[in-house]
């Protein structure tokens, strides 16, 4: 079987040393020394001047969404993972759909001003499979309103965009940990922004609001990683450069051997490092899509149609008709890309998909 993703596991001796530590410390959570040491791994390595670990991907969104929203509303993408949407929800703020640009899959920055209202709070944008949104002209948008910036960057460890960490841009960005992430803790997540305060606010919010052991800055809830899951992420960051790098060799394959004369693939911007987090295809129509589709779980491999459907169309928000992610959402699926997929595997998917385009 061979599934759209697989978690990268370090050598299980490795992961056994840094959890002796934490066991030898009897410290498993509320920041231990395994927590803070790998804060300041990842800001080395990430090049970012501060970063707040969390125990998911979601809580640095609502807990960004709480403090930024203010229950307004929040100009946000149709095509992104459904705790995107969820969140805003979460957070009694009101989702507002922007449609998405066809190549690059990101928020068209070109039709958010028409959707902005004296309501309008924050923008919320995804940077798509770890393709940069268009963040300059949405700094630009967000100052002349005066609105606060979010981004979603769950897809995003490693990427830079013009020379510099992409969790440098916007107000706030978030990332998720994931076990199916490049960079994982099992279950985790991270909050960045480089406004002393907003860290400040966002520090207290994921801690219950503490100010020390019996005061409180205000209002907050428990989003903090344990040691265990820490360990996992001290294990794991040492491979970086290898996921990256067998990750790329599998996209250029892809690159290299699908008949994309017959299918789209995503666009990244220019002057973006991307980090290789997802291997999308765009077919022509959705027949084609589940024909391929159909044909690949029939031989145990299993691609994942990410993002259906389009979260304007979902229940609980029953946002405006956006055709563009609605039309993308209906015929994209995200081909398998892990490390320790094998070149035999690779040429038996591409195969399939060939002969089925």
């Amino acid at each position: 079987m061979i599934n759209v993703t697989k978690t990268f596991l370090p050598p299980i001796e490795e992961y056994h040393k840094q959890l002796q530590r934490a066991w030898d410390n009897q410290w498993l959570t509320n920041r231990g020394e395994l927590v803070l040491e790998l804060e300041e791994k990842l800001k080395n390595h990430l090049e970012v001047s501060n970063i707040i670990i969390a125990n998911n991907g979601t809580v640095p969104l609502q807990i960004a969404l709480k403090i930024l929203g203010k229950g307004g509303e929040i100009i946000t993408t149709p095509f992104s993972y459904v705790a995107t949407t969820a969140a805003i929800v979460w957070e009694s703020c009101k989702p507002v759909f922007v449609d998405i640009h066809p190549e690059f899959l990101t928020i068209d920055e070109t039709k958010i001003e028409e959707a902005i209202t004296s309501k309008t709070t924050a923008i919320l944008a995804t940077h798509v499979f770890g393709n940069p949104c268009n963040v300059n002209a949405i700094e630009i948008i967000a100052k002349k309103h005066n609105l606060k910036v979010i981004y979603d960057a769950a897809h995003c460890f490693g990427v830079r965009y013009y020379d510099k960490s992409i969790f440098d841009y916007g107000d706030v960005s978030t990332c998720s940990f994931h076990a199916t992430k490049l960079f994982h803790t099992g279950e985790g997540g991270a909050i960045f922004t480089k406004n002393p305060d907003l860290h400040h606010k966002f520090f207290y919010s994921h801690n219950f609001g503490h100010n020390g052991a019996l005061a409180f800055h205000g209002l907050g809830i428990n989003g903090k990683i344990s040691e265990l899951q820490a360990a996992m992420g001290l294990s794991v960051l040492p491979y970086m450069n290898e996921i990256i790098f067998e990750r790329k060799n599998i996209v250029d394959f892809y690159n290299s051997n699908l008949n994309l004369s017959q299918i789209q693939t995503l666009k990244i911007r220019k002057n973006t490092v991307w980090n290789y987090s997802y291997y999308p295809i765009i077919c022509q129509t959705d027949e084609q899509l589940l024909r391929i589709e159909k044909k690949l779980n029939e031989n145990e491999i299993f691609p994942r149609r990410y993002f259906y459907p389009s979260l304007n169309t979902i229940e609980y928000v029953k946002g405006e008709v956006m055709p563009i992610s609605e039309s993308i959402a209906e015929r994209i699926l995200c081909l398998p890309l892990f490390v320790g997929l094998s070149t035999p595997e690779l040429e038996k998917i591409v195969s399939l998909i060939n002969e089925n385009l």
